[in-house]
């Protein structure tokens, strides 16, 4: 028979391998939760040592901020008695205030100023001339540092203060006196010394509640204290700070200690620690709930508020450009595409020239796109677009940068407006300004029309006699040039007179487009004389002109401005229709101001003596349509406001002291030299 050899025998696994590495689960098993337990154990430690020193930290940046504004306080009702003994200081320099009216005028002082000990006035040889107390002090029942410091801000001839110290005869307070120098014309006339209880600038000046919690006192540089406040108690030292507070003269050191303890280490934190710690993991899970939660809502309110704004942009008239910082565009929404006939896709990626630039135009975009990539924007400017199509409108354009939400700046966003319609609003409008101004100046003239025939026939008439004259002459053989030469030179004058007085009205009454020119005063005030003239001339006024040639000219139209002279020269005279015949004098002068800013400008006053404006009048004074007169149409005095302020200038009005009222206007003068 044949053998059959026994199957192999798998290998056992050694027990010593098994057994390491039954011993290394077992190890990682225990090391883990050990870990746990350690990291535990010193987050235990750990956190309630960070508490206090994190409490201590707050308490003690709580203190000095505290201490900080009490110093502000304090340094800020110093520096207003300051200024109040400065202003009887100066009451007293000018003769004002005098000895006996002084504790009156100080006593309303010392009650809402509780610091103050006394305030007293000594002449210059040092007696008492006034003082808050009943019995004036003398300069020896100061302190030995108050005397060194009066005689300091006597030679520096500012106001001092003195170190505190106990003045001779008196067991307290402590005081401290502020010596206020007094100098007329350079000569010294006095002093001014206002003594304060240093420790009620501690009652006075810090509130209750910081008083407290902490215990305040003052000392000088050498820490000798010189008043203390201990409300609440002596503080502890255990949370203090010092700060100086520096005043003219003198300083001290405001110090303040806490009567707070050291927060403790273990107010319970331990079981407070173990029941936070068992409630993170179900915290934690809600949380997790929560933020999910949350995140669903976000997620929906960013698609509704997508959605809102896409809606919000397309159904928007005003058009909105944004542009990158190299000028490309980033977005454009429908109202622009739909103003200048782009689709978005057209004009979005695009960099300079723009498909809706016009051509002549193009000088004034390079420009503004060169200021753009320099970070040089124009918040607001007018200009011209074209349509796809050519057509040409005009523009208002607001940019502003774009900021994205770590406030770093991204590009430019704009703000296109179509003011076609405002434009043509506008230029009806001036259509119809410039119609009612020529409806002024023929009103104007009707008013004075009567006047002017019996002027023109003066003229008339003697021309008339002239010719006659010289006629008769000649019909009777006595046709000597020299004999006539006289009535013909007559003739001439007269005929001179009456046409420079038909020029004036001509001048006046045209209608024409409005052309800014530079002007002088001067000429405008004589090419409107005769018509002034003729209306002195009807109410028997007498008119003075105080206008000098060497003024500089002025900027505008000067058909514009002679009716403003014309309206308040007739204004005024009317005004003194009513007056006696010795007080009708119109005034007209001009002279050159200086403006706060440095600006120059021209002004034209009217001055009459009439019967003034009455308050009612006065509100409705520039009113439209406003008028006190049966026959007035109630704008002259609005189209001359219109007028100038179109000018770049302003009119007002002024009571005259001697009775009547003085107009004024200004206009910007121009500089060179005048014409």
């Amino acid at each position: 028979m044949k053998t059959v050899p026994p199957p192999p025998i798998a290998p056992q696994p050694d027990a010593a391998s098994q057994l390491q590495a039954s011993g290394r689960k077992t190890t990682m098993r225990w090391l883990i939760p050990f870990l746990l337990v350690c990291l535990f154990l010193a987050t235990l430690i750990w956190l309630p040592r960070q508490a206090q020193q994190m409490e201590a930290s707050e308490r003690l940046e709580q203190l000095i901020a505290d201490s900080l504004w009490v110093e502000q306080a304090i340094r800020f009702q110093l520096s207003r008695d300051d200024e109040s003994m400065r202003i009887i200081g100066r009451e007293i320099i000018s003769g004002r205030l005098h000895q006996d009216h002084f504790r009156s005028r100080l006593n309303a002082l010392l009650r809402n100023n509780r610091e103050f000990y006394r305030v007293t006035w000594f002449n210059a040889e040092g007696h008492p001339v006034a003082s808050t107390d009943d019995l004036p002090i003398s300069r020896k029942d100061l302190s030995q540092p108050s005397l060194m410091t009066a005689e300091r801000a006597r030679q520096l001839r500012r106001p001092l203060y003195s170190p505190p110290a106990i003045p001779p005869g008196i067991a307290e307070p402590m005081l401290m006196d502020y010596h206020v120098p007094l100098f007329h014309d350079n000569h010294y006339i006095g002093s001014l010394v206002a003594s304060y209880a240093v420790a009620r600038i501690l009652n006075e000046m810090v509130p209750w509640w910081f008083a407290q919690d902490n215990e305040i006192s003052l000392t000088d540089t050498d820490d000798n204290v010189v008043a203390r406040r201990t409300s609440g108690g002596p503080g502890l030292n255990v949370y203090t700070h010092r700060r100086e507070l520096e005043l003219p003269g003198l300083t001290l050191v405001l110090h303040t200690n806490s009567t707070k303890s050291a927060p403790k280490l273990l107010p319970n934190l331990l079981v407070g620690s173990v029941i936070v710690l068992s409630l993170g993991l179900l915290w934690s899970l809600w949380a997790l709930w929560r933020d999910i939660n949350r995140r669903t809502k976000a997620e929906k309110a960013l698609l509704n508020e997508a959605v809102f704004r896409a809606a919000m942009e397309n159904s928007l008239v005003t058009g909105m450009r944004a542009r990158d910082l190299q000028g490309r565009i980033t977005y454009v929404n429908p109202a622009f595409c739909k103003m200048v006939g782009y689709a978005a896709q057209e004009l979005v990626g695009r960099i300079p020239p723009m498909p809706y630039w016009a051509p002549e135009a193009m000088d004034e975009y390079q420009e503004r796109f060169s200021n753009v990539l320099a970070g040089r924007v124009t918040p607001q400017f007018e200009t011209i677009f074209q349509r796809r199509d050519g057509e040409r409108f005009p523009v208002l354009i607001f940019e502003s940068p774009l900021v994205d939400q770590d406030g770093k700046q991204t590009g430019w966003m704009g703000s296109i407006l179509d003011i076609s319609e405002r434009k043509r609003a506008e230029d009806l409008n001036r259509t119809q300004e410039e119609k009612l101004q020529a409806s002024a100046r023929l009103a104007s003239m009707g008013e004075i029309a009567s006047t002017l025939a019996h002027e023109l026939n003066q003229p008339l008439a003697a021309i008339s006699s002239y010719t006659t004259g010289a006629l008769n002459m000649m019909q009777q053989g006595q046709a000597d040039p020299k004999a006539l030469q006289p009535a013909l030179e007559k003739i001439h004058t007269q005929a001179q007179r009456a046409g420079h007085v038909i020029r004036s009205v001509h001048q006046f009454v045209k209608k024409r487009e409005p052309a800014r020119q530079r002007l002088q005063i001067r000429q405008l005030v004589d090419n409107v004389a005769p018509l002034i003239e003729l209306q002195a001339q009807q109410f028997f006024v007498v008119l003075q002109w105080q206008v000098p040639k060497s003024l500089p000219p002025v900027l505008g139209d000067q058909v514009l401005l002679e009716q403003v002279i014309l309206n308040l020269t007739r204004n005024g005279i009317q005004a003194m229709a009513a007056v006696p015949s010795a007080r009708r004098i119109l005034r007209v002068t001009a002279e050159l101001v200086r403006n706060d800013d440095g600006a120059e400008s021209v002004t034209v006053s009217v001055i009459d003596q009439g019967h003034g404006i009455a308050e009612e009048v006065a509100a409705r004074l520039f009113s439209p349509f406003f008028s006190t007169k049966a026959e007035g149409m109630g704008m002259g005095l609005n189209i001359c406001r219109t007028t100038i302020e179109f000018h770049g200038g302003t009119l007002t009005y002024t009571d005259n002291p001697a009775g009547g009222t003085i107009f004024r206007f200004s206009l910007p003068a121009q500089s060179g030299q005048p014409q």
